[in-house]
């Protein structure tokens, strides 16, 4: 099994920037493939971004390029998801999702955190 906490959501203003984290233990070795997914009220859940295990690749979501960056620490089982430029349309729970396959808005790895908010006023 795999335990993924995320942390650093909370509420921002329009412009402004968050960072996130999530934190995996666990038999992470066999899970190498993470990234990021959000779900807004009354939405289902969608990808945000991908990176690969020695983060040398990495693909978002069209809605997020160029103002999310992902980033992994794999000495510290360590997944990041910079966010630049918030919009109140980013509002939604960021969830970190890891698994054995590479992840893409159609494929979603096996374990998932128990979801950060993230809140964007005007």
């Amino acid at each position: 099994q795999v335990q993924l906490v995320e942390s650093g959501g909370g509420l921002v203003q329009a412009g402004g920037s968050l960072r996130l984290s999530c934190a995996a233990s666990g038999r992470t070795y066999s899970t190498l493939f993470m990234g990021w997914f959000r779900q807004a009220p009354g939405k289902e859940r969608e990808f945000v971004a991908a990176i690969n295990w020695s983060g040398s690749s990495s693909n978002y979501a069209d809605s997020v390029k160029g103002r999310f960056t992902i980033s992994r620490d794999n000495a510290e089982n360590m997944l990041y998801l910079q966010m630049n430029s918030l919009k109140p349309e980013d509002t939604a729970v960021y969830y970190c999702n890891r698994g054995t396959r590479r992840i893409t808005p159609n494929i979603q790895g096996e374990y998932w955190g128990q979801g950060t908010q993230v809140t964007v006023s005007r």
